[in-house]
């Protein structure tokens, strides 16, 4: 299975093109100085033995109606290559916390003190391909946390476009823009040495309104000082379990 990696937790519009010439756009395919951009920011993330970094997330998901509704979550991520990881989702969108030790994946829902644990894959890499094919559940962030980000971003890609140099508060940053099957998505990568993701937008182009997921980074450390007993779970007292799946699309899906 393909994974998709902006696909946020069990959840078109037009590109600005800020001066480029839409018509010149859509001749191109993979533009060479989008791919380097791209691939400086993998480098940088690969590079990384540990890292943590804060995600504002604001993502349309399907009411019973078929309006779509925006929430909103903040998510806290660190991992430490190459077998642990831990988040924490706070926001409009329920509260869970997951963590991954290299041997066990966990999933805690603090406000129903539910949880779940699983065997898992040895690596980063595997658990999360384990988990989207398991439980459909993606992380909106994923494809910047594999040992090789440049690979799973680029996979599959069908156009990639240098869509210009910008700013977000006052960081000069370039943006850039790229198509794949079923997905339009963007991102916003600080220029200069670091090159770290400060912005994401996706659209999903094959559902029902286009929905829409906007992820705005903040806090990005490469050099965490993280201990292995900070990615283990251990259950509070009288917290319930359940499966897997259960708990996780129970607690991200409104």
């Amino acid at each position: 299975m393909r994974p998709k990696f902006w696909n946020v937790l069990g959840c078109a519009a037009a590109l600005l093109f800020c001066g480029a010439h839409p018509a010149e756009s859509a001749s191109k395919s993979l533009d060479p100085k989008a791919m380097s951009v791209l691939k400086k920011m993998s480098d940088s993330l690969a590079g990384a033995k540990s890292l943590s970094y804060r995600a504002r997330t604001a993502f349309e998901v399907p009411s019973r109606s078929g309006q779509l509704l925006t929430l909103f979550s903040t998510s806290d991520v660190a991992i430490k290559r190459p077998n642990m990881l831990r988040a924490k989702f706070t926001g409009s969108a329920p509260h869970f916390q997951f963590f991954y030790d290299g041997a066990r994946v966990a999933a805690f829902a603090p406000e129903t003190n539910i949880y779940s644990v699983a065997k898992a894959p040895a690596t980063i890499d595997a658990m999360l391909l384990g988990l989207e094919e398991e439980t459909g559940i993606r992380y909106a962030t994923a494809g910047l946390l594999f040992s090789d980000p440049y690979a799973a971003l680029s996979s599959d890609l069908t156009s990639a476009m240098f869509v210009g140099r910008t700013s977000i508060d006052g960081i000069a940053c370039d943006h850039l823009a790229f198509r794949a099957d079923g997905v339009d998505w963007e991102i916003w990568i600080e220029a200069g040495p670091r090159a770290l993701p400060l912005r994401l937008a996706v659209t999903y182009t094959e559902r029902a309104g286009l929905p829409r997921t906007l992820v705005d980074f903040s806090g990005w450390n490469l050099s965490p000082w993280l201990r292995a007993s900070e990615f283990v779970f251990r259950p509070p007292a009288e917290a319930r379990e359940l499966p897997f799946d259960k708990v996780m699309q129970r607690e991200t899906r409104p």
